[in-house]
């Protein structure tokens, strides 16, 4: 037996999933127009210029120009600052592919079958984010 103090169940494990994203940008409307332009995403709304919400399946996708953290030193422009990752078929991952070169976006590599079992597509967007894609287990 020790004499260690008990420990209390954390008050995080109420935390089941990741419910909002909120991504820091720079020229929110360059991004603004990537989300809903090339990426086709629906507005869910927008609580001002500096805040835009796009609903995806049972989460919120956030773009806002930063306000708590304003101080902070932006991320050096061309430099990666969040990778995102969606589940999409492998024949989605391809389609995808097709359309953002239709759209102009250019592909920082091409889908892939990986060595782990996910097919991946990887492209930049106007703020240096990654977004990748991943099977979908349905």
């Amino acid at each position: 037996m020790t004499n260690e103090p008990r420990r209390t169940r954390s008050p995080f494990h109420a935390i089941r999933a990741i419910d909002y994203t909120v991504i820091f940008v720079r020229d929110i409307v360059a991004m603004r127009r990537f989300y809903e332009d090339v990426l086709a995403l629906s507005l869910l709304r927008e609580l001002s210029p500096n805040w835009i919400e796009y609903g995806l399946g049972g989460n919120t996708l956030a773009l806002a120009r930063p306000s708590r953290t304003a101080a902070d030193a932006p991320t050096p422009a061309g430099s990666a600052s969040l990778q995102l990752a969606f589940k999409v078929s492998p024949a989605e991952v391809d389609a995808c592919a097709d359309e953002l070169l239709r759209q102009g976006v250019a592909l920082l590599s091409p889908p892939t079958n990986q060595p782990f079992g996910h097919r991946t597509l990887f492209f930049r967007i106007p703020t240096a984010i990654f977004w990748r894609s991943m099977p979908r287990s349905d």
